[in-house]
């Protein structure tokens, strides 16, 4: 039997729903609230570690986010001489029980949703579409700061955190959660948004257009008030950096901060129905 290539359901063709991150992405500018809890985590077990480490694997399970720092070669060093063991994945899970609930406790600190977030949200629901949303975060992390984010109005159609799914970023298997949860098909229909290097490649993997966040996401890293006192040289920088580092790592596009995103809509829709497909 032959099946068609190109399934599309109905004749309108154009995006369905966008999925989002969250930290860097629509809270925390700058994803900050991660970084203080990797660099007082591994100073508890002796190891000192920059936010630079920990930056470096942003987007990954938040185990596989650790065992990646442990790998490092100043930090494995560091690790075999305080404890004169490498460092194994057993030496990851004690890590992670600990990691949990200081970030638990972290996020408090930087669940601000990031200008532009809520009206966004709120025009692509006008046009539409549904929202959903992927993390890094395990569900003990979320429960605190889908909470936050809700007091401030952002509450997306659906959720999938790590644990949710066999496998996190870069897999496209929590994006596959979201097609099921949201109803939405083909990949094609949907909208990846990520600061991150391994959430980029989750919608990549997953058949989907993606955007990356440059200037509010983790490849800047700084906070608001800290991008409005660089100079201009200076945040052009930072910006043109951050921006080749998520087209290099494949996104269709690449947007300042999620407040951007709707011409990027609009585009994608005008490609969708002239037959392109991510």
């Amino acid at each position: 039997m032959n099946v068609p290539h190109d399934i599309w359901p109905g004749e309108d063709r154009r995006l369905k729903a966008v999925v989002l991150d969250w930290a860097g992405t629509v809270v925390d500018f700058g994803s900050l609230a991660p970084m203080g809890a990797f660099v007082k985590l591994f100073a508890r077990y002796g190891v000192n570690i920059t936010t630079a480490h920990a930056r470096v694997p942003m987007g990954l399970h938040k185990w596989d986010h650790i065992h990646a720092i442990g790998q490092m070669e100043d930090v494995a060093q560091q690790w075999l001489a305080a404890h004169g063991n490498p460092f194994s994945d057993a030496d990851v899970d004690e890590l992670y029980d600990v990691f949990t609930p200081m970030n638990r406790e972290s996020v408090r600190d930087h669940a601000a949703l990031i200008p532009g977030a809520l009206a966004t949200v709120n025009a692509l629901r006008d046009a539409g579409l549904r929202i959903g949303s992927t993390t890094g975060y395990n569900k003990d992390i979320m429960v605190v700061l889908q909470a936050l984010a809700r007091e401030q109005g952002y509450v997306p159609d659906t959720l999938v955190c790590v644990g949710d799914t066999p496998a996190g970023r870069p897999s496209p298997l929590m994006m596959y959660r979201c097609f099921a949860d949201l109803g939405v098909w083909p990949p094609a229909a949907v909208l990846k948004v990520d600061d991150t290097v391994p959430g980029i490649a989750e919608g990549l993997n997953a058949g989907c257009w993606t955007v990356g966040v440059a200037v509010t996401g983790n490849c800047v890293g700084l906070t608001a008030e800290e991008c409005a006192a660089l100079s201009d040289s200076e945040r052009a920088s930072l910006r043109a950096g951050a921006t080749n580092t998520l087209r290099d790592a494949g996104a269709h596009y690449v947007i300042d901060g999620i407040g951007d995103l709707m011409p990027v809509v609009a585009e994608i829709n005008q490609r969708l129905a002239a037959g392109e497909r991510p």
